[in-house]
């Protein structure tokens, strides 16, 4: 579970705001750079419910345990609760830039 959250929340940017401190970052390479992380956290998403998928056929083959599905199941639900509120914060923020007066 902490390796997932260690790679969301390695997201922050600190890599795009450090090139711009040292001047050498355009708009274009931060917008990709942030693209780039989005895309790393929907693969997290689909990295952790493929892996509950698993652990639950392993479970019903007799392979596997029951908690190790479970904790599976878990990981999995949490990394896309996290996704979806992150998504929705991002939402809330574009609407409040479009809400802006110009």
């Amino acid at each position: 579970m902490q390796m997932e959250f260690k790679s969301i929340a390695g997201m922050s940017g600190a890599t795009p705001s450090l090139a711009r401190a040292a001047g050498k970052a355009t708009a274009p390479d931060a917008g990709s750079a942030f693209a780039e992380s989005l895309g790393k956290l929907v693969d997290g998403v689909e990295k952790t419910e493929a892996d509950a998928n698993g652990a639950v056929v392993n479970m019903l083959d007799g392979t596997g345990e029951v908690h190790d599905a479970m904790i599976a199941l878990q990981r999995a639900e949490m990394t896309l609760q996290f996704t979806l509120a992150l998504r929705n914060k991002l939402v809330q923020a574009y609407q409040d830039v479009m809400k802006m007066p110009v």
